[in-house]
């Protein structure tokens, strides 16, 4: 692994942090969601239908955070997707 690939991933563990398989699924069904074309409120209750025990509570204070949250999110998987992909 390169060493910039190294910095990013070590970089991107530090903005996503530690986070359960259950909290993993739950953030896929939401970029899932999201890559559909869903808004994030409706990604977010796609997401909590499926792993109810995940849900998260937001409102109007919150939700721009948590949508740059999960954009975040959406992109880290299309980087890690192009490092597999470049692997193989």
């Amino acid at each position: 692994m390169d060493k910039l690939t190294k910095a990013y991933l070590e970089r991107a563990a530090e903005i996503i942090g530690e986070r359960s398989s259950d909290e993993i699924a739950h953030d896929n069904a939401v970029v899932e969601a999201l890559n559909q074309g869903c808004s994030i409120q409706d990604a977010l209750a796609v997401a909590a239908a499926r792993y109810p025990s995940e849900k998260l509570k937001w409102d109007a204070t919150n939700i721009n955070e948590i949508a740059a949250h999960y954009d975040y999110i959406k992109e880290h998987t299309s980087i890690l997707e192009k490092i597999r992909n470049r692997n193989n």
